[in-house]
């Protein structure tokens, strides 16, 4: 961040050759100054690169408000926070001014006796870029009162006429003048707070208590919805529709790379998880959301993916907090036991009740066998089968450390070494989680045996 400007009255700011802008405007000319320099406008996005992020640049220099619709965790949200990195670090407004106006044009009727009477001396504040993006989610108890306003009875009990533009306490985006205002959800709004900001986006002037108030304001309305609600069926009136300039479609990753990296940025992990693990995380997710024993309206969020490896890595730390061990690097074992408590995060077809268990157990084993059949192609692991000749078993399990599971591996040559080889495992705790991923890889090829009684897993 750099300093706050120190400039304090107008008289200074014209001298500075400061010129004023228009929201939408400003908001142009960033982005089309980030794409013409070749910098990402969209930092933390994945997935989005030929999809959502041409359409929204598209609407934004057209200057529309714009409404996102996707089902859960596709990233709506964070897409529209980072739309706060398009304004300018700093801009100027009149000193406690209670709209944030711009010192060249003041708008309410305060604003403006201030500046008449204090002409080039009319004190200027700066304000960063992260106080003008306002974010409501918007729920059925939302009122008028907390979008646009209401009359504020102090202020009449003050002595002002209740017409007096004065009385007036300015709700969320009045507030949000020369700013960004975002609203979650936006059909969980009543029909009659809907009806409140029809004027508010067209006409840029507001309406309390049969006030009509002509401020021009300059603000930018961004929304998420779901598809399903935002139909003339659903919960938005037509009107409201009517005024966003572009509605644009999010949708889940589409390649498992930007899966993966969604998972690896937003986790705050506890312990190591090898790449391996959280492809195989990825590849669950995906599935899940072409399984058609899920309820597909209702999505598969990556906040599943995120908390499945949040929790894997829980587990490992766990069990090296309790067993002793110097680094905590997650296994196969964690996954297993960290999917049973994230079934709750799915909702199944009407038909499947009874079978919900046995189809997430179906898909994790698919995912974690096209993962082990993408990393160990090309190593002969023969030997290690050979190894297991129906007397040796290797033993596993949530409690069992990296030190004892390899130290209980039989003699197979250099298969080990190949494997250490193909995943980096320059320690002791990934070399024990990509010899247990080759591990299940082979039972689930149905070239070796497993045996589970939940504590303990055995492979011979």
């Amino acid at each position: 961040m750099t300093d706050r400007p120190t400039i304090s009255t107008v008289g200074e700011l014209r001298a500075s050759g400061h010129e004023q802008k228009h929201l939408r405007q400003e908001i142009r000319d960033n982005l089309l100054a980030a794409l013409a320099e070749g910098r990402n406008p969209w930092p933390g996005l994945h997935g989005f690169d030929r999809t959502v992020l041409p359409q929204l640049e598209r609407a934004l220099i057209a200057g529309h408000d714009v409404v996102l619709l996707g089902e859960r965790g596709q990233g709506k949200t964070r897409l529209l926070r980072t739309l706060e990195g398009l304004l300018d670090e700093w801009t100027p407004v009149i000193a406690g001014s209670e709209l944030g106006e711009h010192p060249y044009d003041p708008i309410t009727a305060e604003s403006q006796r201030r500046a008449a009477d204090c002409g080039d001396q009319l004190p200027v504040a700066w304000r960063h870029r992260s106080e003008r993006y306002a974010e409501k989610l918007a729920t059925p108890d939302t009122s008028v009162a907390d979008l646009i306003g209401d009359v504020d009875p102090i202020r009449v009990a003050e002595g002002r006429r209740l017409g007096d533009p004065e009385t007036i306490h300015f709700g969320l985006i009045p507030r949000s003048h020369r700013g960004i205002v975002a609203i979650n959800e936006l059909p969980d709004l009543a029909e009659r707070i809907q009806v409140a900001m029809l004027n508010v986006m067209e006409e840029r002037d507001i309406q309390i208590r049969g006030y009509v108030l002509r401020l021009p304001l300059d603000v930018l309305v961004m929304a998420s919805a779901n598809p399903e609600d935002y139909t003339n069926r659903g919960r938005i009136i037509t009107p409201l529709k009517d005024r966003f300039g572009a509605e644009i479609h999010t949708h889940y990753p589409l390649e498992l790379a930007d899966e993966i990296a969604v998972i690896r940025q937003e986790a705050a992990l506890v312990a190591e998880i090898p790449d391996a693990l959280l492809e195989i995380l990825a590849r669950y997710t995906r599935a899940l959301r072409e399984s058609p024993a899920i309820n597909q309206r209702s999505g598969v969020s990556a906040r599943f993916a995120i908390a499945g490896a949040e929790t894997v890595a829980a587990a490992a730390l766990h069990r090296a907090v309790v067993r002793g061990e110097t680094e905590a690097v997650a296994r196969l074992v964690d996954l297993e036991s960290a999917v049973d408590v994230l079934g709750g995060k799915i909702e199944f077809e009407a038909g499947e009740e009874g079978r919900e268990d046995a189809i997430l157990a179906h898909l994790l084993r698919t995912a974690t066998a096209d993962t082990a059949r993408a990393h160990f192609r090309g190593i002969d692991l023969g030997p290690l089968v050979e190894a297991l000749d129906g007397q040796v078993t290797v033993i596993t399990g949530e409690q069992v450390t990296a030190a004892e599971f390899i130290e209980g591996l039989p003699e197979a040559g250099e298969v080990y070494e190949e494997i250490a080889e193909r995943f980096d495992a320059d320690t002791e705790g990934r070399r024990a989680s990509a010899i247990e991923l080759a591990l299940e890889g082979l039972y689930l090829a149905r070239r070796i045996s497993k045996d589970s009684d939940g504590a303990e897993t055995i492979y011979g």
